[in-house]
């Protein structure tokens, strides 16, 4: 068993681990804003931005859902309780499931219109969004 000494570290490691993939989330969403603003625009698509956000996207994909159960396991240590913060881990298995629907939507876009695209932007916004708010009920929990 880990010492109850380590804990605050393992939860502050959780949490600066969540803020360098919300950062790697903002960074993959201004790659997508970009490939799509191009593409309205009727410009070619730059393909290097294209190859990155298609390389970054599953990685990412498999991270937050690594750090999800890094909670919940600093959870149950800690509290001996999975659901020590209900509202914190609603609110990030909403953020993994809609993380893995953006990914399955991504493996659906082909061709330049179609409507995958679109569901695909929304939920990258709604993650953008979820994420923030995942952040603040964090530091809720960490203060």
């Amino acid at each position: 068993m880990i010492p109850q000494s380590l804990i605050p570290f393992l939860q502050l490691g959780h949490g600066l681990f969540h803020l360098g993939l919300f950062a790697a989330f903002v960074y993959q969403g201004r790659l997508g804003w970009s490939i799509r603003r191009r593409r309205l625009g009727g410009q070619g698509a730059d393909f290097s931005v294209v190859r990155l956000h298609r390389t970054l996207g599953p990685i990412l994909a498999v991270l937050l859902p690594i750090g999800y159960l890094a909670g919940l396991i600093l959870s149950y240590l800690h509290h001996n309780i999975w659901t020590k913060y209900p509202l914190h881990l609603a609110s990030g298995s909403l953020l993994v499931a809609a993380v893995a629907a953006t990914w399955l939507i991504s493996r659906r876009i082909r061709g330049a219109a179609q409507p995958w695209r679109t569901a695909h932007f929304i939920l990258g916004l709604a993650i953008l969004i979820l994420f923030l708010w995942q952040i603040y009920l964090g530091l809720n929990v960490l203060l």
